[in-house]
């Protein structure tokens, strides 16, 4: 029986696998035409598995195409003379090994050639290429280079200038089409800025899945297991990760492998709320990775969450280095409008996780001094969330707690009032037996938080002030969402950070749906004695 991977290449014969056929034809035919593509994405979406199944379909008996693939991540701590030196030989080694899976034998004078070649630097290695390119009998020769940044900083600017002057020699060149795979762009990586060496590149992009994509990976499961998967929790799989390959297969990983659900069960969404608590608990390595990237500056937290936070948003542009590096590693991408987003839901909690101070000095001040029972005396007798006594309580704590805000550690100002509300939340959470998670929603400045507990969901929406127009709008984005996800009312909670505050808190009713909203002042400076 096959499986779900989440730790390297998947294999058709042993793994589930998206096929991504219009994809895959997209990057064959720009091999043909004789591009030289680039691909730079975040580690762990799915971009080597992508590129060994382009190569396999070159390798079919027959092809045209003599397809090799080269990995630079062992060259990292090497020097430029080294580098060239091993790349001879693995490009040598490779070619025979391609002869070889096809049943067949190199020439003798490719052998001789092969047996006899060397690569010193830019220049013997384009003399290479060139000799080689006559003495494969008609063959288009084509290389995939994946880890391409690992490549040692001495020798990317050689290299690569080498490489475009092969691509603009002749029509029939050697390589006849390029692949270079990596997580850096060329333009991040360390050469003379002052001429541009690689700018002929066709670039490439592999997208997360589709939601047809998802569905078709578990119904491949489903067909050979005979386990049924609802369709509302693929939906739910799907908006969580946003098709981010690593996540989709982690969550079937869980369902599938660890929760151990009886085989003649469907998997459901409350399967799928256990198996979200585990994914966002576990460490994870493309989530650790993630953590560990946004921790490199601290300018990251400001940049993340005016994103969030702000109905403004943040214009995306690879001209900002910020911008460019959280691009990188895959934290925000474009959204249609050309405005930064976080790349899905589970990202956006595990950033509000990471940026929220493990303990922030003010959980003491949580609850009211005539509290009996902590935090379970915001159930009914029948154990269902009184939420609106519930934020009640963490608008009158802001009040109690006034200036010590502003000593929260390693928090900016601007966005306390939200690191504080996920954290009352979370805890509140956690004592009486629930989950929570975020669904981010399209456009900027809304986070909604879904809180789910004894199968009844309850969504708190968080915003920083933006003017009372933005504020009522946000009202109706808010009832909108809570009847498409068949709740009974929802709750808006607005930080208000100007000089001169506006508490508010209201009830309504909007579209048949119960909104209450709050706008919750927060201090900006100790007031003076």
């Amino acid at each position: 029986m096959r499986w779900f991977e989440t730790r390297g290449p998947v294999y058709p014969e042993d793994n589930y696998v998206v096929a991504r056929p219009d994809e895959l034809a997209d990057f064959i035919k720009r091999i043909e035409r004789g591009r030289y593509i680039v691909l730079f994405a975040p580690r762990q979406t799915g971009k080597t598995t992508f590129f060994q199944n382009a190569l396999d379909s070159l390798e079919t008996e027959g092809s045209p195409y003599f397809p090799i693939q080269l990995n630079f991540e062992g060259y990292v701590d090497s020097d430029a003379d080294a580098f060239y030196t091993s790349l001879c030989k693995e490009i040598c080694k490779e070619i025979k090994s391609v002869f070889q899976k096809r049943g067949q034998s190199p020439s003798d004078a490719l052998n001789r050639f092969l047996a006899n070649a060397q690569i010193t630097e830019p220049i013997s290695m384009r003399e290479f290429f060139e000799d080689l390119g006559g003495l494969l009998e008609n063959q288009r020769f084509v290389v995939i280079i994946d880890e391409f940044d690992s490549i040692p900083r001495d020798a990317i600017r050689g290299f690569l200038h080498s490489l475009r002057q092969i691509y603009l020699s002749r029509r029939t060149r050697c390589p006849h089409s390029l692949g270079i795979i990596g997580v850096k762009d060329i333009t991040q990586l360390n050469y003379d800025r002052s001429i541009s060496p690689f700018n002929i590149q066709d670039e490439f992009k592999l997208p997360n899945f589709t939601l047809e994509q998802v569905e078709e990976l578990f119904l491949q499961y489903t067909d050979e297991v005979g386990q049924p998967i609802t369709s509302e929790t693929i939906a739910a799989i799907h908006k969580q990760t946003a098709g981010q390959p690593v996540l989709v297969n982690r969550f079937a990983q869980i369902l599938t492998e660890e929760m151990d659900i009886p085989k003649s069960e469907p998997i459901t969404r409350k399967h799928f709320s256990e198996a979200h608590i585990q994914l966002l608990r576990e460490g994870h390595t493309n989530i650790d990775h993630l953590i560990t990237n946004i921790h490199k500056d601290q300018r990251f937290e400001t940049l993340l969450m005016k994103i969030a936070s702000y109905d403004e948003g943040v214009r995306f542009s690879l001209y900002n280095e910020h911008i460019s590096e959280l691009a990188t590693y895959g934290v925000i991408a474009e959204g249609a409008d050309g405005m930064c987003e976080i790349i899905n839901p589970i990202y956006h909690y595990c950033i509000m996780d990471a940026f929220k101070p493990i303990v922030n000095g003010l959980e003491q001040e949580y609850l009211p001094d005539d509290t009996r029972a902590g935090f379970e005396d915001y159930l009914t007798s029948d154990g269902q969330i009184q939420m609106a006594a519930l934020l009640d309580n963490f608008r009158d704590f802001i009040a109690r707690v006034g200036f010590r805000i502003l000593q929260v550690p390693d928090t900016p100002r601007e966005y306390v009032g939200q690191h504080l509300l996920f954290a009352y939340l979370e805890q509140f959470v956690q004592i009486v037996g629930g989950s929570m998670y975020l669904e981010v929603q399209t456009g900027h400045g809304r986070t909604d938080i879904l809180i789910l507990h004894r199968n009844r969901k309850y969504i708190v929406e968080t915003k920083i002030w933006g003017g009372d127009i933005r504020y009522q709008a946000g009202k109706a984005q808010l009832a909108a969402y809570v009847k498409l996800e068949g709740a009974e009312a929802g709750y808006y909670v607005v930080f208000d950070h100007r000089n001169t505050p506006e508490p508010r808190v209201e009830t309504e009713t909007l579209d048949g749906l119960t909104i209450r909203s709050y706008v919750i002042p927060v201090m900006q400076e100790r007031p003076s004695h």
